[in-house]
Formats: structure tokens, C-alpha cells, sequence
């Protein structure tokens, strides 16, 4: 009986060099598929995972990565990681750039191949151009990877020789910025300069990704926010006429996150018919939006904005989400207060917001009172002090909180809530002792 031409095929794998290999990936990753195919493609990647210790060169192995993308097996990508951290010392910046960009096609967040591969690539940043720095970032987005010290030489880089990249490149830096948390605080002023002097010069997309950035970020220049917001109301009010109801609410919501209301943007979200089309049952977005409106709403109330039109055409049935977490917490407190009816717990606030715990402290935050449902909020005798957990998303690689999070401390705060941040898992490696001493310190300590 004849031997199969595909089998005959997976036998003789092994005799295959290098760069046959090289030729055979790149050969059947152009063909289509078929049993045959994945048959011969199951067999490739098992003469790989034998033969990648011993494989020298560096564009062979990238090639063999990139063709197996997201279907290579975990023991095939942790072999090609250390035959990779064998060789880091004679990587060159290019190398470095290809290896980002395989990682990211492979989807494999090797830390210690990326954290080489950025030491490279700072080390000969000058001339990089605008396409090789943007696919890094994308790179760093698909994977995750946070570097601040590369993040920083980039920033660096790009606002020292600023005349180099237009609006749009620099748009799309912080973009990318942005979804890996870091502020590019010397950057994001630069870009505000230039939106203040040329509103009319951005297109709907910029200005989009502005508002998102400088939102999420939670970032206004300190000494031009009344003029970076107007400059922003003028370049948005341009396009007011044929935006779309979601851009629009988007927009709107970016502006109040960060404590402007924007009077020409709100007078159009309200309109009865835009409003229908964002609150249609059959939106996909339908819960999004109701999030929106009701941050919106919300932010109208707490601002102390006076808005010509009334602000509930826009609460929504919607709330702040609560995070809850184990009973360790409760427990902890209970150690430092003694009693149960020192504190609430699940405790919902106004405006839809929501909170862990409340104590309630006298107004030199020496003595817990009891807390109560009934208690007055105005009570200037008082300290009602509210806890929230965070998660690591909630904040910028340099710890300062996220817009919405940043957002709920400025309301909380001038509803006369003191509030204590802390993070769950980092609370639950603590010991005993430890975590009551942390408490006390909390509760207990006038900056909160």
C-alpha cells in the first residue's frame, strides 16, 4: 500500500534544517486549510518543540512563534523563552521591536523577554519613528505589559523633539497611554496647549479620544482648565448638528467626570428624542447608557451646576456598582470597634452611590460614635467616614485614581463623607495584628 505524500511528509520532518523549516512555516501558513494541513501542522509543531533548544537563530525563531500564533502549545512558548533569554545579549533594537510584535501576535506575555527587550530598545530610543513607537504601545496594550521606565523614555523622547510627530501622532500616543494607565503628564499639557489654540483643528475622532484620555486619566492642565475645557465645548459644539446620540453622551459624560457641564452639549443630550434613542429596550448598549445618564445626573446634583433645563430627564434607574468582598473586613472591624453598631456595613448612600462600610467619628476624629440610619449628614459635629475598596485598574501607574473612581471621592467628599481607599488583596495578606493596626491607622488619621 502506497505511503501517503502528507505522511511521508510528517516522517521526513526531521531531516529538515533550519531554513527548510523556515520555508515549510512560511509555505503552509499561505495555504488553506485541511486535514492534511493541520495534520502536517500538528506534526511541525511537535519536531519544534524538539528542536527550539537548539535553534540559533533569533529571526527563525520568531518566525516559528508567529506562524504558530495563539495555537502554540505552553510547553512550545516556554521553550521558546529560554532559548530567547540565552540570547538577549546579542539582541539588537530591531530584534527587540520584532520580538515585541511577535509577543503580541503569539499573545505571551513573557515578562522576562520584554522587560530585556525594553531595557534595548530605551537604550537606542533617538530616531525611532512614529510607526515602531506605536506598534510597541500596541504591543504593551495586547499584552498588557506595564513598563513605566519605557513608558517614561518614550514620553520623553516624544515631547523633547515635539516639531517631529503632528496632532494626530500625538493623539494616538496618549491613546495608547491611556489603556496602559500611565500619564504622560508633560505630554498631555503639550497636546492641551495645542487644543486650546486651535479648537476648530480637531476632527471628531481626536476629539473623541481626547475626551476619553484626559477622562479616564482624570487629568486637566492645573493652570488652563477653564480655558482646555472651553477650547474642548468649542470643538465639540461644531459637530453637535450631526453627531451621533452615543458620541454625544460619551462626550457629555467625559466633560462630568471631570467637573465641567458643558450648556449646548446638555441642552441636546436632553431632548426628548435623544434620550428614547439611548434608552431604547432593544440597545445593546441600553445598561451602558442608563450608566452614563445616571453619572450625568448625578454629577449635575453634586457639582452644583445651575442647568437652565431640570436634570432628572436624565436619572435612570441605574447605580454605582458595589464591590463586596469576604468577611475578614467586618471582622477586623469589629476587633478595633468592639460592637456591630459601630458600623454599617452595605451601606448605601445618596445618589445612587455606595459604600462597604460607615463609621462615624466626633469631629476630632479621636472617639467612634455609634452609626445609625437616622443620622443627620449635615451634622458638623461628625465625621462620617465610608470605605471603599479598589481594585489595581481603579488607578494610573503613578497611583493617582482613575476618572470614575477619582470622580466618586470628589463627590463623596462634598456630600461630607471622608473616605479611606484600600485594596482587598493587598488587605488579605496581612496578618491579624497587622491588619488591625492598618485599620486603626485608617480611621483614626486626619489626611483621610
Amino acid at each position: 500500500m502506497a505511503t501517503s505524500p502528507w505522511k511521508a511528509g510528517e516522517e521526513h520532518l526531521n531531516e529538515l534544517n533550519d531554513k527548510c523549516l523556515s520555508i515549510l512555516v512560511l509555505t503552509i501558513k499561505s495555504m488553506e486549510k485541511s486535514k492534511n494541513i493541520d495534520a502536517l501542522q500538528l506534526e511541525l509543531q511537535m519536531v519544534m518543540e524538539q528542536r527550539i533548544p537548539e535553534i540559533r537563530n533569533i529571526d527563525l525563531l520568531q518566525n516559528i512563534m508567529k506562524h504558530f500564533g495563539k495555537d502554540a502549545t505552553g510547553f512550545l512558548k516556554q521553550e521558546f523563552e529560554n532559548n530567547v533569554l540565552e540570547k538577549l545579549h546579542c539582541l539588537t533594537s530591531e530584534n527587540a521591536l520584532c520580538m515585541f510584535n511577535m509577543l503580541a501576535v503569539v499573545n505571551y506575555t513573557s515578562i522576562p523577554i520584554l522587560d530585556s527587550c525594553s531595557k534595548k530598545m530605551v537604550a537606542t530610543i533617538h530616531g525611532t519613528q512614529f510607526k515602531q513607537l506605536n506598534r510597541i504601545l500596541l504591543a504593551c496594550c495586547i499584552l498588557h505589559y506595564k513598563n513605566v521606565e519605557m513608558f517614561s523614555a518614550i514620553e520623553s523622547y516624544v515631547t523633547s523633539f515635539i516639531n517631529m510627530w503632528s496632532i494626530e501622532q500625538l493623539i494616538l500616543f496618549l491613546s495608547a497611554f491611556e489603556i496602559l494607565h500611565f500619564r504622560p503628564t508633560k505630554l498631555l499639557d503639550i497636546v492641551a496647549e495645542n487644543v486650546i489654540k486651535y479648537p476648530e483643528s480637531l476632527n471628531l475622532k481626536e476629539l473623541m479620544i481626547i475626551f476619553r484620555v484626559y477622562s479616564q486619566l482624570s487629568y486637566v492642565p492645573k493652570c488652563q482648565h477653564q480655558q482646555f475645557f472651553e477650547a474642548l465645548n468649542c470643538s465639540l459644539s461644531i459637530y453637535l448638528p450631526g453627531i451621533y446620540n452615543a458620541s454625544l453622551l460619551q462626550a457629555v459624560y467625559s466633560f462630568c467626570v471631570l467637573g465641567y457641564h458643558p450648556q449646548a452639549a446638555l441642552n441636546h443630550l436632553m431632548q426628548k428624542d435623544v434620550l428614547s434613542d439611548l434608552l431604547k429596550p432593544d440597545d445593546l448598549n441600553l445598561k451602558f447608557n442608563e450608566r452614563m445618564l445616571h453619572t450625568v445626573y448625578v454629577c449635575l446634583k453634586v457639582d452644583g451646576h445651575s442647568f437652565s433645563k431640570p436634570a432628572s430627564v436624565l436619572q435612570t434607574k441605574s447605580s454605582f456598582p458595589i464591590a463586596m468582598k469576604p468577611m475578614e473586613v467586618q471582622e477586623v472591624l469589629q476587633a478595633i470597634l468592639g460592637d456591630k453598631s459601630m458600623f454599617r456595613h452595605k451601606v448605601q448612600l445618596e445618589h445612587g452611590y455606595k459604600a462597604e462600610f460607615e463609621i462615624k467619628l466626633d469631629a476630632e476624629r479621636k472617639k467612634v460614635l455609634p452609626v445609625t440610619e437616622t443620622d443627620d449628614p449635615a451634622d458638623l459635629n461628625v465625621q462620617r467616614v465610608i470605605f471603599l475598596y479598589t481594585s489595581e485598574s481603579d488607578f494610573c501607574l503613578d497611583m493617582c485614581p482613575r476618572g470614575t473612581l477619582a470622580m466618586k471621592m470628589r463627590h463623596l467628599k462634598a456630600l461630607g463623607y471622608c473616605v479611606i481607599l484600600f485594596s482587598h488583596p493587598k488587605f488579605q495578606k496581612l496578618g491579624k495584628k497587622e491588619a488591625v493596626e492598618f485599620l486603626k491607622e485608617k480611621i483614626y488619621s486626619a489626611d483621610n
